[in-house]
Order: C-alpha cells, then structure tokens, then sequence
C-alpha cells in the first residue's frame, strides 16, 4: 500500500471509539476495551483508487471500514479481476490473514475516499495478553462473519451449478 497513514490525536481516539461502538467485529466488548482500541490501532485514510492491498502479498494485519467504501476483488484462472463484494462502513476485510497465516486471497481496493482501522496480528496478541475475554469475543464475531460470508459463497454456488446443470441439460435435450 502506497499511502501512508494519517497521524491521529486523542480527539481522533474519542470519534474512533464511538466508532468502533457501531461495528459487529467489536459487539459486547466493554467501553474500556473500546476507549484502548481506538487509542492504539492505527488509522488510515485513503482516497479512491488506492490499492489497500493485492492478492498473492504476504498478510498479517486485517481492516474495518469506518468511512466510505472498498471493493474486493479476486483473480480468475484466465487473470480477470471479479469483483466478489463491495464493502462500507462497518464491514471488515482481511482477516483471514490473521486465522490462517496465508498470503492475501483478494485484491482490496478504495472506491470512494475511506477510512480505515488497522488491526495486526500483533495488537490481536497484545489484547490477548491484557483482557483474554475480550480477545475470545472478536475471535467469536470474526467466526460468525466467516460462518455468514461461507454460507452466502455455498448460495451462490449451488445456484450457478443449479444454472449451468438446466442450461447443459436443456442444450442435450
């Protein structure tokens, strides 16, 4: 990523917290560990068409969108881009890096001008050094959004088999 991020303040860290408050990776977390997130992550902010991230690079860090919008692309066989989802406020990406240590699966890229929290393997560990309960609570809402996202992929995959099978069956008929 070639943008460099924005020092922030503590008037920064007070927005950041209120926030944080409204996204799903953060739920039952207490307003404590809320206040220390937002005083420790960094933040970044990046104008429309940068890049956040390519698939294929090595990963260690995953993002939630606080403002604007990112697009996730992935490469096809033959070398398109597809576009498999558009992201907003709320929404975090990359994490997989953190699950599985694996290089990153998608291409990430900003379609408006956003705003972004960065959170590394390294603030994972640091938080679950200081408040193991609260470690268990992101780890469980990064599972369920992982458990969403594969059952919407199972969706769209029995669908496209279900039009390919009735278009190839239709075409020997």
């Amino acid at each position: 990523m070639s943008e460099s991020p924005r020092p922030h303040s503590p008037v920064d860290a007070q927005v950041l917290a209120h926030d944080l408050r409204n996204v799903g990776l953060f739920g039952a977390l207490p307003e404590r560990v809320l206040d220390d997130l937002a005083r420790e992550l960094q933040q970044l902010e990046l104008p429309a068409g940068t890049y956040v991230f390519r698939e294929g690079e090595a990963a260690s860090c995953m993002f939630v969108v606080v403002q604007g919008d990112v697009e996730v692309l992935k490469k096809s066989r033959s070398g398109i881009d597809s576009r498999v989802a558009v992201l907003g406020p709320g929404d975090w990406f990359g994490e997989m890096s953190i699950i599985d240590v694996q290089p990153r699966s998608a291409t990430v890229l900003t379609v408006s001008p956003t705003r972004l929290v960065k959170i590394t393997a390294a603030d994972l560990d640091r938080l679950y050094r200081a408040d193991v309960k609260a470690y268990a609570l992101i780890v469980q809402n990064i599972a369920r959004e992982l458990s969403r996202r594969l059952r919407v992929a199972d969706g769209i995959l029995a669908d496209l088999i279900a039009n390919v099978t009735e278009t190839y069956v239709r075409r020997r008929s």
